[in-house]
């Protein structure tokens, strides 16, 4: 195929290219000097501020990546995301995600039909069996409420409903309505993540939510035969249809499990595992967890930007504004990663979010349509929650190599703290090193500022920082539901963005599938080794003894174990 087709081509690519040589003999020191240019990189959209001024950039450069944006053809492929076309081309799938929090009224068709009645159905299949539960007229098999949750699944399926639970944790009016009850996430087939996941549950009390659209996925099956066998020893296996629902579309397996098809909560093929956490694979335990309300309102905060990123001149478009900012960075300065630093701990998990989401759907060496490509896709996300991050990894942001910085700032604390005698109170302690440090990072200090404070000559160089450090800032009115639904569509719209200029398919995850594929052939190996004493082959000479050793460390397994389950 060829290469014209790619974005790499285009002159508006090329006139970036160009570009790139006039901001490296701009320091950011000087561009924050242009009042006017900072006053226009500064976006607002329903109480949230994004002021990407601390970007290596020029107003120049911001039209140079619209023009870049419009040959690339972004608003139509925006457009056509929200019109169910199958813009996943290569598992041939609309991408309609935003249809799990349209309005009621809304039309969103895939395949010519209209999704959205589907999506209300089983929200309001999951409002009904949520409130059911919470208020006790659904009861385990002894008759007792089911007060804790544990909730069966990986990565979107896990990363995405934490991310969200962790930050409700501590908002006022979510905590008042979890009070007395308990959710718990487990993903990793490791049985520790099994043992910490049961400890201190009562099974006469716990409700299990699977997490599986195909009821085959091999980690989170494993895990939840696992958990139905920790029922059923206590309760007998009659409980399991009390004790565990489903996620699923496969009612089939579900019923040959043990759970009731009724008890069952569908999503769809254009829902991507990274994108599900607005469908039932989040929307149900967090409405066991804080209430169907809380949650609704979680899910109007993602629709105000599903909007705001459709409707809005991308002039003023957060989602697209931090899109192009990300593909500047990657594709034209050469910065290979991001960090994400939230200055909120109840915002610790999206970072872990993010990376998979990013990781999944903005790496690849080919265009949609197949194309090697000749220029570097995607980065590398990782982060913690200000001020943590800052006695761990920011020697490395401030001194070492150039990675681009996400803050996130909130204007009210979810748990506001005033100590008598203070000079400031605790958020607003945290607050100042939200704005301290972007500012450092883009002005840095120079060895003649260090001399002049009588620096010791043999410290100037140590104590120098270069500076021109690029970073933007988000700041939140609050940290609510509402807020955090926002907060997640932003994030997952700019995925969209970047991988709309790339011309990449943003919402396949073909990366994954390779080892787990491999880890088949293990597994067959184990069985036969551990049931027959058979040889191990097939494999290369260093796979070979790894795994010969792993096993002949390990001969105390029993070929035909009794049930173990974890004891603490």
């Amino acid at each position: 195929m060829a290469s014209s087709n790619l974005i790499c081509d285009t002159e508006s690519w090329k006139e970036l290219r160009a570009h790139v040589d006039d901001i490296n003999n701009t320091h950011l020191r000087d561009l924050m000097n242009d009042t006017n240019r900072c006053q226009s990189m500064m976006a607002e959209f329903d109480g949230i501020l994004l002021d990407y001024s601390r970007q290596r950039a020029t107003l120049d450069t911001l039209n140079k990546l619209f023009n870049l944006a419009e040959a690339a053809r972004v608003k139509e492929k925006i457009i056509r995301m929200f019109n169910g076309e199958h813009i996943n081309s290569t598992e041939n799938r609309s991408v309609l995600h935003v249809a799990l929090r349209a309005p009621r009224d809304a039309v969103m068709n895939s395949d010519g039909k209209n999704v959205v009645p589907e999506v209300w159905h089983v929200r309001d299949k999951i409002r009904n069996f949520s409130e059911r539960v919470r208020s006790g007229t659904w009861v385990g098999a002894t008759g007792k409420t089911l007060i804790d949750v544990v909730a069966i699944g990986i990565g979107g399926s896990f990363l995405g409903p934490l991310f969200v639970h962790t930050a409700l944790q501590t908002e006022p009016e979510a905590s008042e309505c979890a009070r007395g009850r308990q959710l718990r996430f487990l993903a990793n087939v490791d049985p520790i993540d099994v043992a910490r996941n049961i400890t201190g549950l009562n099974p006469e009390t716990t409700l299990v939510v699977v997490v599986s659209k195909t009821f085959t996925t091999a980690e989170t099956m494993l895990n939840a035969r696992t958990l139905r066998e920790w029922i059923s020893s206590a309760l007998g296996p009659q409980a399991v249809a009390k004790h565990m629902v489903a996620v699923s579309t496969n009612l089939k397996l579900v019923e040959q499990f043990g759970i009731d098809p009724n008890n069952s909560f569908a999503f769809w093929d254009w829902v991507g595992g990274r994108y599900s956490v607005c469908s039932a694979v989040g929307v149900l335990p967090l409405s066991l967890q804080y209430g169907f309300p809380i949650v609704e309102k979680f899910l109007k905060g993602a629709s105000s930007v599903d909007q705001h990123f459709f409707s809005a001149p991308f002039q003023k478009n957060i989602p697209v504004i931090l899109g192009l900012l990300s593909v500047w960075n990657v594709s034209f300065l050469g910065y290979p990663a991001r960090a994400i630093l939230p200055y909120s701990q109840a915002l610790e998990k999206l970072a872990p979010h993010i990376q998979q989401a990013c990781y999944s759907n903005v790496f690849a060496w080919v265009s949609i349509d197949g194309v090697p490509l000749p220029y570097q896709t995607g980065e590398i996300d990782f982060g913690e929650p200000g001020t943590n991050g800052q006695h761990s990894f920011y020697q490395l942001i401030h001194q070492g190599r150039v990675i681009p910085c996400d803050f996130i700032g909130v204007v009210k604390s979810q748990q506001p703290i005033y100590l008598k005698d203070e000079v400031v109170s605790n958020h607003d302690e945290l607050m100042s090193n939200f704005f301290a440090q972007p500012d450092a990072l883009a002005y840095g200090k120079t060895p003649e500022q260090l001399q002049k404070e009588n620096v010791p000559e043999h410290l100037v160089s140590h104590k120098t920082f270069s500076g021109n450090r690029p970073s933007l800032s988000i700041l939140l009115p609050s940290l609510n539901s509402y807020n955090i639904g926002q907060l997640l569509a932003i994030y997952e719209h700019r995925v969209a963005v970047q991988g709309f200029v790339w011309c990449i398919n943003s919402f396949d995850q073909w990366g994954v599938e390779l080892g787990k594929s491999l880890a088949t052939q293990v597994r067959k190996q184990f069985h036969a080794s551990r049931k027959k004493g058979g040889f191990v082959e097939g494999f290369n000479f260093s796979t070979k003894t790894l795994i010969t050793r792993y096993i002949e460390a390990s001969a105390d397994v029993p070929s035909d174990p009794s049930t173990l389950l974890p004891n603490i």
